[in-house]
């Protein structure tokens, strides 16, 4: 894996004004994802964007880590993908990748009840924090449906094209020659990904799947299903380099 992610600043901006501050991401990505960046769907995201902050909205994640996941896990490092909803809408939570908070901030129930499994499955301390950046760098792609939220509204900004952008970042690490694992907890990132995952080229990877971890759901089957040592075991068995999941 790369120690260091190759940021590289772009003119993907949601600010009215001409801000300093731009999106990041690893020019891995920029290169994968150069044509789908260019397309009109992602004009009018753009847009719309801007206009939730002309109308005085606040959006998570800050500008300049809606793409972080992907500064975080190159294109050719990605191993493991974990499909998240939409970011956290509280203040200071969402940082761009899925499951994770920024240190210093308590880990949401959701998280706190993967680190219960994970404890459980792999037998490792239970973390300090809910900064899952330690993952994101050994090539878990902490990646949501959509990539920005109001704060305070939930799935707020669904339907606005971010869906149709992270379907194509699966689609494109499908299409990949080697075999990468897809978790998908609950119904919402079953639904998204498994249309495409059914394709024939999907055929080499392992898709895991389980009730979201939320506490609503997380002992309808998140509970037990022992994902984690799962992934280590495919990955072992195809010569790939096993996830350390403690987090330090």
């Amino acid at each position: 894996m790369n120690s260091i992610a190759r940021f590289v600043s772009f003119s993907f901006v949601m600010t009215a004004t001409k801000s300093k501050v731009k999106p990041k991401i690893d020019v891995s990505w920029l290169q994968v994802l150069k044509e789908e960046f260019e397309m009109p769907y992602m004009k009018d995201l753009q847009n719309f964007l801007r206009d939730e902050v002309k109308k005085g909205y606040t959006i998570f994640p800050p500008q300049e880590l809606i793409f972080n996941a992907m500064c975080q896990t190159p294109f050719d490092d990605v191993t493991v993908v974990i499909m998240g909803q939409d970011p956290y809408h509280g203040k200071g939570q969402a940082h761009g990748m899925s499951f994770s908070v920024q240190k210093g901030v308590p880990p949401p129930p959701s998280l706190q009840n993967i680190y219960k499994e994970m404890v459980q499955d792999v037998h490792i301390q239970f973390p300090k924090h809910g900064c899952l950046l330690e993952w994101a760098q050994q090539g878990v792609l902490l990646l949501n449906a959509t990539l920005t939220v109001r704060e305070g509204e939930p799935r707020s900004h669904y339907g606005k094209g971010w869906e149709r952008f992270t379907d194509t970042i699966i689609r494109k690490l499908a299409d990949r020659w080697d075999p990468i694992v897809f978790v998908l907890w609950g119904k919402s990132a079953q639904e998204k990904c498994t249309h495409i995952l059914k394709e024939e080229n999907a055929a080499q990877h392992l898709i895991l799947t389980s009730a979201h971890p939320s506490p609503y759901s997380a002992n309808q089957g998140f509970f037990g299903s022992h994902h984690f040592s799962k992934i280590n075991q495919f990955l072992k068995k195809n010569g790939k380099k096993m996830i350390d999941w403690q987090i330090h």
